[in-house]
């Protein structure tokens, strides 16, 4: 059976919001409790519970506690799933996670040097089992019974430098690492005026999107051809770990975004009988090179 699984070292690291424009320090901890918790040091080390009732979406995903939030989240959940770590002691000193090159990959190398310890409490992988979908304005999120942990995503942007972009994989750590974590988050010149008033994309730059104007890219070049929507898979896996289990399922996405990702969350939430618990199976990025369940953590780096 597999093991939840903290951090042997913990990792500080310092960056700028992209929404809120301001610096934030972040420091990840070991842990044995056997969950992820969040703490905003700067406001009197105040919990902002992991919880999908607690999110707020937009360009964003968003932790939201009764006295602070925590904006950002989906890079570093997506980052925490895929490794398998499953406990971890988070403060953050600021009101939103770093951005860093506007990817997963600095978190990514980061986590994956700090190290991986076993705890003594088993993981719990739902499997979904029966079909659910959510639907909305043109876009959709379908969820079917699968062996793996399969995303298939396509977005449809009427722009010359994205068009219609496909992507569709069953994942694995080394996949996410190579090919999903380094896609960047994008953006439309267009568009800053208007994020701006409403208090996004204070910490925006060249340096943290990628950005376009009304014909092209104008910081490229692109890490991958099809980067927007690599992009659009991370933030995915980021915001169906709020669900806060590995998951058996073929998730596929048409013109999704947070705020229908979050509903897909909440409908799994909400439909207990279209998954059910396991501890004896589990997602090909959790398995070993002989495909069977990790009886120690394995290398994040593999």
């Amino acid at each position: 059976m597999l093991k939840k699984w903290t951090i042997q070292r913990a990792v500080t690291m310092s960056g700028v919001g992209i929404h809120s424009g301001e610096p934030v320090r972040l420091t990840l901890k070991p842990s044995d409790s056997g969950a992820v918790s969040f703490r905003r040091t700067d406001l009197g080390g105040l919990s902002v519970p992991l919880d999908p009732r607690n999110i707020e979406t937009g360009n964003r995903s968003a932790l939201v506690s009764g006295g602070g939030s925590i904006q950002t989240i989906e890079h570093l959940l997506a980052v925490l799933y895929v490794l398998g770590l499953d406990s971890l002691d988070i403060e953050v000193e600021g009101g939103e996670i770093p951005i860093f090159d506007g990817s997963a990959g600095p978190l990514a190398e980061a986590l994956a040097r700090a190290g991986v310890q076993a705890l003594a409490e088993d993981k719990v992988v739902a499997r979904i089992v029966r079909p659910l979908v959510v639907e909305e304005a043109g876009a959709s999120l379908s969820i079917s019974p699968d062996e793996d942990f399969r995303i298939a995503y396509r977005i449809d942007f009427p722009h010359p430098a994205i068009g219609t972009q496909s992507l569709a994989l069953a994942l694995t750590r080394q996949t996410f690492l190579e090919e999903i974590a380094p896609a960047r988050t994008f953006g439309f010149l267009k568009d800053v005026t208007e994020l701006r008033r409403k208090g996004l994309a204070q910490g925006g730059s060249l340096a943290n999107a990628l950005v376009l104007d009304e014909e092209k890219v104008v910081n490229g070049p692109l890490r991958f051809p099809d980067e927007f929507v690599r992009h659009k898979v991370l933030d995915l896996i980021g915001d169906l770990a709020l669900f806060g289990r590995p998951l058996l399922g073929h998730f596929q996405a048409t013109r999704a975004g947070h705020a229908l990702h979050l509903r897909a969350v909440r409908l799994l939430f909400d439909t207990p009988g279209s998954w059910v618990s396991e501890t004896a199976a589990a997602p090909r990025y959790l398995l070993d090179e002989a495909g069977l369940p990790c009886q120690r953590p394995p290398s994040a780096l593999k």
